[in-house]
């Protein structure tokens, strides 16, 4: 954000705008809220906002046992999401093997 609030302001400031909306609109509790941003810094993998997010959701009224739950449920969905994804992939490895499978990475 530095380098956005630098050359581009004018996003930062809709960014910021965007933060005020859900603030006033906020439809959840502010655990649940803690608790999803908390995963999804997991997963963007920002330390400043796991961090924050981990802090934010101890003020709401989380247990470290909760949060310790909400980072295995992350890390158990990743690892679904990953292992679906992957075999989609690779689902014809057998005729990768035999080279009837072209990769677009080397265009």
């Amino acid at each position: 954000m530095r380098m956005l609030a630098e050359f581009f302001p004018e996003f930062a400031g809709k960014l910021d705008e965007i933060d005020k909306m859900h603030a006033e609109k906020k439809m959840i509790d502010e655990k649940t809220y803690q608790f999803i941003c908390f995963a999804l810094s997991i997963k963007a993998r920002s330390k400043p906002c796991v961090l924050k997010h981990f802090k934010g959701a101890l003020a709401a009224g989380a247990t470290v046992k909760e949060l310790a739950y909400i980072l295995a449920l992350t890390m158990r969905e990743a690892a679904g999401a990953d292992d679906c994804w992957t075999h989609d992939v690779i689902g014809e490895w057998k005729e990768i093997l035999k080279g009837n499978v072209e990769c677009d990475c080397r265009k």
